[in-house]
């Protein structure tokens, strides 16, 4: 009798470890959906100054950005110190994933607040790789076009495109069913 309790005990006690693996595993290979709509959020202001800087010499004087930019980056702004959280989770795992362990280990290691200028230089480099001068006016339209949207909405239509495109590195983690 006491052999099949401990049998069981053991079963049990495997199974869990087995699905607390899993769950690690899982935390490990994707995104929280709600540190993605962070981290999209607090961008905005960096993504916006990296914008300013490619393609000011490429739009008009009387265009959205020039006329509405600041008004279209100031909620974002004011939403970045409760942002910062979520958008540290992205930039840590994002660093973890890009196979440099021990750069991940010791960011991991670093105060918060001491990591917010290195994530802001990261967004601000990647925006200004990837922006060339003849796609200045699709994102002048895209930002006019966007910017009636609450932040959140925002941050949360960004999440949404990158999971139904099926980013995979990382992924956005699955939402649960309720």
């Amino acid at each position: 009798m006491a052999t099949k309790r401990h049998h069981k005990l053991s079963t049990a006690l495997v199974a869990a470890i087995a699905l607390c693996q899993a769950q690690v595993a899982q935390a490990q290979t994707c995104l929280a959906p709600d540190d993605v709509t962070d981290a999209g959020i607090y961008a905005i202001p960096v993504v916006a100054d990296g914008f300013r800087a490619s393609c000011a010499p490429h739009l008009a004087a009387d265009g959205f950005f020039a006329t509405q930019g600041a008004d279209f980056v100031a909620p974002y702004s004011a939403m970045q110190n409760e942002r910062w959280p979520g958008t540290l989770r992205v930039f840590l795992a994002l660093a973890a994933g890009g196979g440099a362990d021990e750069q991940a280990d010791a960011l991991g290691e670093l105060p918060g607040d001491a990591l917010r200028p290195i994530v802001d230089a990261f967004f601000a480099q990647k925006i200004g790789e990837e922006i060339k001068p003849q796609d200045c006016s699709k994102i002048e339209r895209a930002m006019e076009l966007l910017a009636p949207l609450p932040p959140e909405n925002l941050g949360g239509l960004l999440t949404f495109i990158l999971d139904v495109t099926d980013v995979k590195e990382p992924a956005i983690c699955e939402t649960e069913k309720q």
